[in-house]
């Protein structure tokens, strides 16, 4: 693999603590970005289907696959436009998409959300990378994880451990795991939790008792080794699954 960081890390030993101490049900994802075609892994597979953004996390988390996508694999219009794969639709862009499914009492209301939502630029983005952090044959932007309650308890524990301070998580309860774990993640450099979205818990497995978190793969190694250290903390208690 071809180094993108200049520091290197360790993803398949990153993978493993992260399920092990935090009792993950399937494999952190690696998410990337790519601006164009030869950034993609020499014999990595373009994606044969056509599924929503946080579906094709699903198939990286629980069926260990690597692939990537391009626009014409996004089904959702929401999740292809916060990723820089399409442009913004009208409906989405004045607000009547998310006020036809009931989701607000007006589409002022919802045109004030979607203007929030974080994205990148329209047509920045070439394709979408997926793979299990244990196995990634690329530099992820973003590892994504899916996990209980109680396993975000000692991610933000482990966040805040170097430098203390508070963590400002962003969400609104629509595109948890494109704009919200990914986009936003990787425009500001910062981690991020989000509550998983009414289509992300529908179509890509998110049980009831999980939660998203994107992190910036830059921060792995000191999120990493203070986990290790939080997770055996006198006052730590235990978590289940």
């Amino acid at each position: 693999m071809a180094s993108s960081v200049k520091i290197a890390i360790n993803y398949t030993e990153a993978a493993e603590t992260l399920k092990k101490l935090l009792k993950l049900s399937g494999s952190p994802v690696a998410f990337r970005f790519a601006t164009t075609k030869e950034e993609i892994p020499a014999g990595m597979e373009k994606l044969d289907k056509t599924i929503r953004h946080c579906s094709m996390v699903g198939l990286a988390r629980k069926e260990g696959k690597i692939f990537y996508a391009t626009a014409e694999n996004h089904e959702c219009n929401g999740g292809a436009w916060s990723l820089g794969l399409k442009e913004i639709t009208d409906t989405l862009k004045s607000g009547d998409f998310y006020f036809k499914l009931g989701k607000f009492e007006s589409s002022a209301a919802c045109k004030r959300t979607i203007d929030r939502v974080a994205h990148l630029e329209s047509g920045d983005t070439y394709a979408t990378m997926y793979a299990p952090l244990e196995k990634t044959p690329f530099d992820p932007h973003v590892v994504v994880i899916v996990a209980s309650p109680w396993a975000m308890l000692k991610l933000s524990q482990s966040t805040l451990f170097w430098v203390g301070g508070r963590i400002g998580a962003q969400f609104a309860g629509i595109q948890s795991v494109c704009a919200d774990a990914c986009a936003q993640t990787y425009l500001n450099g910062k981690v991020n939790f989000s509550l998983g979205c009414d289509g992300s818990r529908k179509f890509s497995g998110i049980e009831d008792g999980e939660m998203v978190m994107g992190i910036p793969a830059e921060r792995l190694p000191d999120i990493i080794a203070a986990l290790n250290v939080v997770a055996a903390a006198p006052g730590s208690k235990p978590g289940g699954k």
